[in-house]
């Protein structure tokens, strides 16, 4: 029998879809490269969620999300442990589908050490 992970149910749905959409639509665009840029010239580690949210990064680049009066960190913080964490998985998950060309490229943000 194949492991599955257990489904936890989101409490908080339209933060947390606002939130998701918005990394979405950073990951699946061209705004993805100014997002890595932003990271790497300010030497950010890409996995460090918490902190980029804290610096506003994503509101730079996701121009949906700059119009929409609020911001990414007040979104994160409007959910509960449980979205919030599932939020985290989400963000983990997505940096790793990144195509390796673009990896290599920012190969420093993506540098454990």
């Amino acid at each position: 029998m194949a492991y599955q992970q257990a489904q936890i149910a989101i409490t908080k749905a339209a933060e947390f879809e606002q939130l998701k959409s918005a990394l979405e639509r950073v990951f699946n665009s061209a705004a993805l490269d100014k997002f890595y840029g932003k990271l790497q010239s300010r030497s950010i580690p890409v996995r460090e969620f918490e902190k980029i949210l804290d610096l506003g990064l994503l509101e730079t680049v996701d121009s949906t999300l700059a119009k929409s009066g609020t911001t990414a960190k007040r979104l994160y913080e409007s959910l509960t442990v449980s979205d919030q964490a599932l939020m985290r998985e989400f963000y983990l998950e997505r940096i790793e589908k990144v195509e390796t060309k673009v990896r290599q490229k920012y190969q420093k943000i993506y540098q454990y050490y």
